[in-house]
C-alpha cells in the first residue's frame, strides 16, 4: 500500500479503534475512529490519504492534505527542532522537513514553497531546495497550452511560477497586469518554449482566442457599469489597464472587434454598448 498517495479502498472490519480497510491485494489499513464517516459499513468504498501516524505506522486518514504528492504548495511553518522545521500540510501530523532539506534556516510563522515527496528510507517529507524538484527534462507541453500557475519568485526580468505542479517557468514583467504576490494561484498559457526546455507563460491567450476573452472581459465591464466606459483609442495605457487590466495594445483590438461585430459604437467620450 503505497504511502504519500491517495487510495480507493474497501471497509472489511469494524473495531473499537476504526475500521480497517482492505485494497485489491488483501493488504490492510487502519482508518481510526475519528476520521470514519457517518454511515460508513463494510464493503463499502471510501478514499482516504495514507500516510504514517506518530509511531511511523501505516495510517489512512480522510483529511486531504493542502498540498499534492509529488507537488509544490506553500505551508507555513509551526515549529523548528534541532534535526529540522516541521509544517502545516492540513494533517494532524505536522509534516517534516529535516535541515539538510531546507535551502535556508525556516522561521515559525513564515510560509515557504515546499515540495512533497517520499525519501529513500520511504519517510514522507519536504524540501524547500525547490529547483531540483522541477522535471522540465520530460513534458508534452505546447504552446497555447492552458496550465495550471503557482506564483514563487519574483526577479528583474519577472515572476517565476510553478506550472501544473511539475515545471518551472517564466511569467515576464510586461505580461503582468495586476499585481500577483508569492502563493498566488491563476491560470495561465505556454507561450514560447525556449533551449534546455525553458518555459514562458502568459496569463492570456493567443492571437484570436485572446482577442475573444478580453471581448469578453470588456462587454462584462460595460454591463457593470451601466453601458458606458470612458475609454477609447486615444486613452492612456494606465487608465485603459486601471479599468479592465489588459494593455492599450490588447483594448484597441478588442474594440475594434466589438465595434465590426455591432456590439459597442465608439463616441469621443468612450465607448457605449449597444442593447
Amino acid at each position: 500500500m503505497e504511502v504519500c498517495s491517495y487510495q480507493t479502498l474497501t471497509a472489511y472490519k469494524e473495531t473499537k479503534h476504526g475500521m480497517y480497510l482492505q485494497d485489491d491485494e488483501g493488504e490492510e489499513v487502519l482508518l481510526p475512529s475519528k476520521y470514519v464517516p457517518d454511515g460508513l459499513k463494510v464493503d463499502d468504498k471510501i478514499e482516504v490519504f495514507i500516510y504514517y501516524d506518530s509511531q511511523d505506522r501505516e495510517i489512512a486518514t480522510t483529511q486531504k492534505p493542502i498540498i499534492s504528492p509529488y507537488g509544490f504548495a506553500y505551508l507555513d511553518c509551526v515549529d523548528v527542532a534541532p534535526f529540522g522545521a516541521f509544517m502545516n500540510w492540513g494533517l494532524d501530523r505536522d509534516l517534516l522537513i529535516p535541515n539538510a532539506e531546507q535551502a535556508h534556516p525556516l522561521t515559525v510563522g513564515q510560509s515557504y514553497l515546499t515540495y512533497l515527496f517520499v525519501d529513500e528510507q520511504e519517510r514522507i517529507t519536504g524540501t524547500t531546495h525547490v529547483d531540483r524538484c522541477f522535471s522540465n527534462e520530460d513534458f508534452d507541453l505546447k504552446i497555447g497550452d492552458q496550465v495550471d500557475l503557482l506564483v514563487y519568485q519574483f526577479t528583474d526580468m519577472g515572476v517565476k511560477v510553478v506550472i501544473d505542479d511539475m515545471y518551472t517557468g517564466l511569467l515576464y514583467r510586461d505580461q503582468v497586469q495586476s499585481p500577483l504576490r508569492h502563493g498566488d494561484r491563476t491560470k495561465g498559457y505556454i507561450s514560447k518554449i525556449r533551449d534546455e526546455n525553458k518555459l514562458d507563460v502568459s496569463l492570456h491567450r493567443f492571437g484570436y482566442n485572446k482577442v475573444i476573452d478580453n471581448k469578453d472581459r470588456i462587454l462584462q465591464a460595460l454591463h457593470n457599469a451601466g453601458g458606458f466606459l470612458p475609454l477609447h483609442d486615444k486613452s492612456e495605457p494606465d487608465k485603459i489597464k486601471h479599468h479592465l487590466q489588459i494593455s492599450k495594445k490588447i483594448f484597441k483590438k478588442a474594440i475594434g472587434g466589438l465595434y465590426k461585430d455591432k456590439k459597442i459604437r465608439i463616441e469621443p467620450e468612450g465607448i457605449y454598448l449597444i442593447k
